[in-house]
């Protein structure tokens, strides 16, 4: 059973699993704080203040339709680009700790002194990541629900339960992703580079490279376009989009499990 292997990393990480559940959190509540703000100077926020925008920028920042309609707020300060590249951040330094890091701090080879079959191992690390992502979108979807309410906002629960399900398996795909690398290489230097450089390019693609022509058709391998061109909050849960990203980390976790159960770990 992985049952103990899961427990002891879920122990292991639960400091930060905590301070980054509480972090998230406290953005969310700040900035949907001050829709109220917002929503009471359209003439300030609106379609002016968006036209003095560079094209480049607003496309950054998916279009900027709409700041003083409750979904556009919410989608463009807070499920656009800030919670998503915060939960990627989260979901990497968390797969981090899972096998990269032992194996450079050489913990990791006293682990596997013990009879502990490898691909168990892995699989017990991915369902600790898994579940720790799923404490911080639970915990983060009240808190964003909780202001939404406060605020009044007039997005329904369930339309921020579509975003919030895209902003964890978004986090929960680039966290594969730095395991798979993790476990690979044993460097995490190495998995957070190629990370950075995943989600830089991913998102660049679906926002500034959507005019340009030669760029474009590469939305189709950039998990942002899974995530948001469903429009969740606009329209909900986008079943197509979201499948391909839950596939497509279940083939990053099998790759991890294989390729650490045939290679040398050492420091």
């Amino acid at each position: 059973m992985n049952g103990p292997l899961i427990s002891k990393s879920l122990r292991d990480h639960r400091g930060v699993t905590f301070w980054w559940t509480v972090g998230i959190s406290a953005f969310m509540a700040l900035y949907l704080g001050v829709y109220g703000s917002v929503k009471a100077s359209p003439e300030t926020y609106g379609p002016a203040m968006i036209a003095k925008f560079p094209g480049p920028l607003r496309d950054l920042m998916g279009g900027l339709a709409d700041m003083t309609s409750g979904v556009g707020y919410l989608q463009t300060a807070v499920y656009q680009l800030f919670v998503p590249m915060l939960f990627i951040a989260c979901a990497t330094l968390l797969a981090n700790r899972a096998l990269a890091g032992p194996e450079e701090n050489g913990t990791l080879e006293l682990v596997l002194t013990l009879p502990v079959d490898r691909r168990r191992l892995v699989l017990a690390r991915l369902a600790a990541l898994t579940l720790q992502l799923l404490a911080v979108a639970a915990v983060t979807l009240l808190a964003a629900w909780t202001m939404s309410v406060v605020v009044d906002n007039g997005v329904p629960f369930g339309r921020i339960l579509a975003g919030h399900l895209g902003v964890l398996l978004l986090g929960l795909f680039y966290g594969t992703v730095a395991l798979t690398v993790g476990a690979v290489t044993g460097r995490r230097l190495v998995a957070s580079a190629v990370v950075g450089v995943w989600v830089a390019a991913g998102y660049m693609v679906v926002t500034v490279g959507r005019s340009w022509d030669a760029i474009s058709w590469l939305k189709w391998v950039s998990p942002f376009h899974y995530y948001a061109e469903g429009r969740p909050l606009y329209e909900g849960v986008p079943v197509g989009d979201y499948l391909v990203l839950a596939g497509a980390t279940a083939a990053l976790a099998l790759t991890a499990v294989l390729a650490f159960d045939r290679r040398d770990v050492g420091v």
